[in-house]
């Protein structure tokens, strides 16, 4: 079976998720001039690093050692979110979170952080803004899906 070489991948994932090796360095928690000395052939990434790096790149390690196999990195249970009753939407913010740098984790997080305590402060206003007029269940109901319809607030 012929193999791509792995200073390829490296330069195919950077391409592909269009960071920098700088980057990707901090991302996978590599020193810079050994990530240079991977690109470049002069070494051969470990097995701890080859790991790093395509969790980093969110591309399958064996893709990136060179094999002919889907590019699409296979979560394992660490990486994965296993519980059904997490949605799509938050498995899909998990993934983009883990591939910034601990900086830019922080500051979702704390974005995150503000904007449930912005959240929570609206929704304890809500009954009493759209309910003072002593308004029907039906007039109720329909308040709330207005308020809480993101397409109304775009």
């Amino acid at each position: 079976m012929d193999k791509v070489d792995i200073k390829e991948r490296i330069k195919q994932g950077l391409e592909i998720r269009e960071i920098t090796q700088t980057q990707l360095a901090a991302r996978a928690n590599i020193d810079k001039g050994q990530l240079s000395s991977y690109i470049s052939g002069k070494y051969k990434p470990r097995q701890n690093n080859i790991d790093a790096i395509a969790s980093a790149l969110n591309v399958s390690e064996a893709w990136l050692m060179g094999f002919d196999v889907p590019m699409e990195r296979v979560p394992n249970k660490t990486e994965s979110v296993q519980s059904s009753s997490v949605s799509t939407q938050c498995k899909e913010i998990i993934e983009v979170c883990n591939q910034l740098s601990p900086h830019n984790q922080r500051k979702v997080l704390a974005y995150s952080k503000n904007l449930l305590s912005t959240q929570q402060m609206e929704d304890a206003l809500l009954p009493n803004a759209a309910h003072e007029m002593n308004p029907t269940e039906e007039q109720k109901k329909h308040a709330d899906d207005v308020m809480k319809d993101d397409k109304e607030w775009l």
